[in-house]
């Protein structure tokens, strides 16, 4: 088959013979919210030198966001130079005039004068404290900046931070000269800002949301987020649409994702399935002989052995190398060698029986490449076990199955290499294999179902001339092909664009289809290869188009999103993907603006297989564990932290928050629990003593919910290893961090930087000093105590977990050359109310007291992911409904969830 041919840019420069490329198109503005789409007629030939080094692909998306009005070109590009809004360009020529836009309102004449008579003596030039200089103020609020400014200083002043208490503070009767006056402006003009541009601007698809769309729209599986840069977190979120950019090198990557999907997709159509499907006993597995050394597993007792060591790759099982990416199925039935071995009195009373901890990952196992992907972990014990685990495996890896447990006695071999029987007589414990499979899977859908993606009701037939399964279109004359061209572009389209759209909007992506199909034809294609290019060709300028990239949420007069826009902000924000065809059917009946109906698509989004994903996309964005690889605990300090403990509180956070919200149990128990998730690996680095675990049944290697006694320390989302982890630094603990990372993720209080004339804590590695002794001076500096007051209690409460998350009474420090206890940790401090507190349990039971702060920091939050934009002064009065409606359940997890899709501030724009 012939490729279409690239575009040929000079030839139309010179000749404007374009038309079967890019044709001049009418495309929608999908950042319209005061109307229904509005329209921007493009001419593709007034910007074609500008395209003149692009792919045809990325030109279909530049066309796009040119009449997005999204800047896809870099100041210092050179292609800016010749941009299409260039002064001297046709379209420039061509533009109407944009009016200013009206003024969205100034702050009261009294409120400036308040500010300047109570606030000048400390915020007066650019040296002010905090960085305020209140002499450059200005009244006006157009600029969004100066917005902000206001609103900063309206919520310190309601606060009581400003002015400071110890000058005086202010009367009722000043608060109230100031307050309300300022926030009805400050109202007015957030109400006019979204008139006239909308609450959430353009928002681009995040890497794992084209993931699944690209996944769901195909029926395939390919992980297609590995082919994109990673992005830029903004308030712990990466797809706040104010902070998104879109760059040449992202359309370039975009055109190699849509690629990369579209040739997943008609291989898994056309192609026949080269499945691969591993049986393996003892035998296969083992790979040593007597007399030979490697890192292979050796049989011992007719069983694939592999010891309890800490040599790299030891394990790997050669005889599973894939020979091409995909998902697998890998069942493995195992025992444990030599359980009691290195076992503690503690493990012995918290399980049932002894056990062995172990890992399944894959990687290329040689040195060149020494990265392995962590696929699960198991618990080992004397009995034989069968366990199950989906993973996707890239080619050319293959499977290491190993003991993981760093607390385990560990053997040594010389050389780097394990011999036939070395481990025998060093008394360790090790993992047998009874039984392997290795199965690949298609969790996308099977085969009808991408034929049915990709050619709707057309018969594919067997090519022995192309060695794959066809359309079969030979009997239908060329004006039926290009019919049936068409209506798989249209058919394809709805979906992809996530609302019906018409016809004549479709014309510009049915002529490059139709084209492609006759240039293929006169290139000497037979009717069915040159039927698919068009095909591929015109999906693939489908998914080039913004209409597919962004979300376009288009509003009546009033910004009130119409029900399309509702099933795609509902789809994305549960299910991080497109509408499935109950949200299709439910749109275009125009039932998603009544109440009952979201909450019923919500209930059943959240219980299907693509909203069980929900709290993990979510909370690692939220709570920063996605940051959880990003430190490693030194094993010097750490010894006993590995990476199925690591994994274990992964589990612990995502189960525990997963179970607030099938149960709509009460904010309050998601800081002070009686009950958490453990395993019996989790439980021990924990230091939990049997008596602790309130629970009947012992612990094994699955994650259970159990109940725990007042004097374990744990329970709620504070003493979670994940969020101590990912608060640390991976060697040290920091307060002042930790306190920050509690007042923006729980308290929904956003602490500003630091001025930029103090200067920075530098911690004594020695541990002479305390840290609260370090900080001490800090609380003498008027700018730095406003904000230290309030992250320092929660900084300082937390300061009786170490960094990987276990609790310490003592801090280290070094003497003579070794770590050993130091000062002891001193976690108590004085709320910001007054209230004071000695122990991290006193602090806890405090924070959750204060329910209503916790309902409404979440509810902020989860519109923060559903909306993709930061909560505004306007949205206040919204969370203070959200958070009333909640408060008959006492504020429970799912309670607030519904409040929130029901809120006004999710179904406008």
């Amino acid at each position: 088959m012939t490729e279409p041919k690239e575009f040929d840019s000079k030839r139309a420069v010179d000749t404007l013979e374009c038309e079967s490329f890019l044709p001049t198109a009418t495309l929608s503005l999908p950042t319209s919210h005061a109307q229904s789409p509005a329209h921007l007629p493009i001419s593709v030939h007034s910007n074609m030198r500008t395209f003149a080094s692009l792919p045809v692909a990325i030109a279909w998306i530049v066309v796009g966001f040119v009449a997005l009005g999204v800047d896809v070109v870099a100041a210092d590009s050179p292609v800016a130079a010749d941009s299409p809004v260039a002064a001297d360009s046709p379209v420039a020529a061509d533009s109407p005039i944009v009016e200013e836009s009206p003024s969205v309102g100034e702050i009261p004449q009294t409120s400036v004068e308040f500010v300047h008579d109570h606030c000048m003596d400390c915020h007066d030039g650019p040296d002010g404290e905090g960085g305020l200089d209140v002499s450059a103020l200005v009244s006006n609020l157009d600029d969004p900046q100066d917005y902000d400014s206001w609103v900063r200083i309206y919520d310190r002043i309601e606060k009581g931070e400003m002015p400071p208490p110890e000058d005086g503070g202010l009367s009722r009767r000043e608060l109230k000269s100031f307050l309300p006056a300022t926030g009805d402006a400050l109202n007015d003009a957030a109400r006019r800002y979204r008139l006239r541009d909308g609450r959430v601007q353009g928002r681009r698809l995040t890497n794992m949301q084209l993931q699944s769309t690209l996944q769901d729209l195909l029926g395939i599986d390919a992980p297609l987020a590995r082919l994109m840069p990673p992005e830029t977190r903004t308030s712990g979120f990466v797809h706040l649409a104010d902070a998104q950019t879109m760059s040449h090198f992202q359309l370039q990557t975009h055109l190699r994702v849509v690629d990369a999907a579209l040739d997943a997709a008609m291989d898994r159509a056309m192609v026949p399935p080269r499945d691969l499907s591993l049986d393996y006993g003892p035998p296969k597995i083992a790979n040593k002989k007597p007399g030979r050394r490697n890192r292979e597993p050796e049989l011992r007792d007719d069983l694939a052995v592999t010891w309890s060591s800490g040599l790299i790759f030891y394990g790997r099982i050669n005889s599973t190398t894939v020979p091409h990416s995909g998902w697998y199925r890998i069942t493995a039935t195992a025992s444990a060698v030599r359980p009691t071995v290195g076992q503690s009195a503690k493990e012995t009373s918290l399980a049932a029986e002894p056990g062995v901890w172990c890992s399944v990952r894959s990687g290329e196992c040689v040195s060149s490449a020494p990265l392995l992907d962590w696929i699960g972990s198991f618990r080992a014990t004397e009995q034989p076990q069968t366990m199950t685990w989906d993973a996707w495996i890239p080619e050319g890896h293959m499977l290491e199955i190993r003991p993981a447990d760093v607390t385990l006695p560990r053997g040594r071999f010389a050389g780097g290499q394990v011999g036939f029987g070395e481990g025998e007589d060093q008394d360790i414990p090790g993992v047998a294999l009874h039984h392997l499979t290795v199965e690949q899977i298609h969790p996308g859908g099977d085969v009808k179902t991408v034929r049915r993606r990709l050619f709707g009701s057309d018969t594919l037939r067997w090519d022995k001339a192309a060695k794959r399964s066809l359309p079969d279109v030979s009997a239908l004359s060329d004006g039926e092909i290009e019919q049936r061209l068409a209506e798989q572009v249209e058919q394809f389209s709805q979906r992809a664009f996530r609302r019906p759209t018409e016809r004549e909007e479709l014309s510009p992506f049915i002529d490059f289809t139709t084209s492609t199909w006759r240039q293929a034809r006169s290139g000497g294609d037979d009717i069915a290869s040159a039927y698919v290019q068009a095909v591929r060709a015109g999906y693939r300028a489908i998914l080039c188009s913004p209409r597919f990239l962004y979300l376009c949420e288009y509003t009546d007069p009033d910004g009130q999103l119409d029900d399309w826009a509702v099933a795609s902000r509902l789809s994305y924000f549960l299910c991080g993907s497109m509408p499935d065809d109950e949200l299709f059917d439910a749109a275009s009946a125009g039932e998603l603006h009544a109440p009952a109906q979201l909450q019923e698509h919500t209930n059943r989004l959240l219980a299907s297989r693509r909203g069980q994903r929900f709290i993990a996309n979510f909370a690692d964005q939220w709570l920063d564990l996605v940051d959880i690889d990003f430190t490693e605990p030194d094993r010097r300090l750490f010894r006993d932290f590995d990476l199925v403990v690591q994994n274990a509180m992964l589990a612990e956070t995502h189960l525990f928050l997963q179970k607030l919200l099938d149960e709509d149990l009460p904010m309050a128990r998601l800081i002070d629990a009686d009950a958490t998730f453990l395993n019996e690996r989790l439980a021990r680095y924990y230091d939990l003593e049997f008596d602790q675990i309130a629970s009947d049944a012992s612990l094994d290697g699955e994650m259970r919910y159990v109940s725990l006694d007042r004097s374990s320390h744990r329970g709620g989302l504070l003493s979670h290893g994940s969020i101590l982890k990912v608060t640390a630094n991976g060697n040290d603990t920091s307060p002042i961090l930790r306190g920050i990372w509690v007042c923006e993720r729980l308290f929904g209080e956003e602490i500003p930087p630091p001025p930029s004339n103090v200067p920075a804590v530098e911690p004594d590695i020695r541990g002479a000093t305390t840290i609260r002794e370090l900080l001490a001076k800090h609380e003498s500096n008027a700018s730095c105590a406003a904000c230290h007051k309030s992250f320092d209690p929660p900084g300082f409460a937390l300061e009786v977990f170490d960094a990987g998350g276990q609790w310490r009474e003592r801090y280290l420090q070094i003497q003579g050359g070794k770590y050993k206890p130091g000062p002891r940790v001193d976690p108590s401090h004085t709320m910001v109310d007054g209230q004071s507190f000695q122990t991290f349990t006193e602090f806890r039971r405090l924070v959750a007291a204060n329910d209503e702060r916790l309902a409404a920091n979440l509810a902020a939050q989860l519109l923060v992911f559903a909306t993709g934009a930061k909560i505004q002064f306007s949205d206040r009065p919204v969370l203070d409904r959200i958070v009333e409606q909640a408060s008959e359940t006492d504020y429970g997890f799912r309670s607030i969830l519904h409040a929130v899709v029901a809120s006004d501030t999710f179904l406008n724009k």
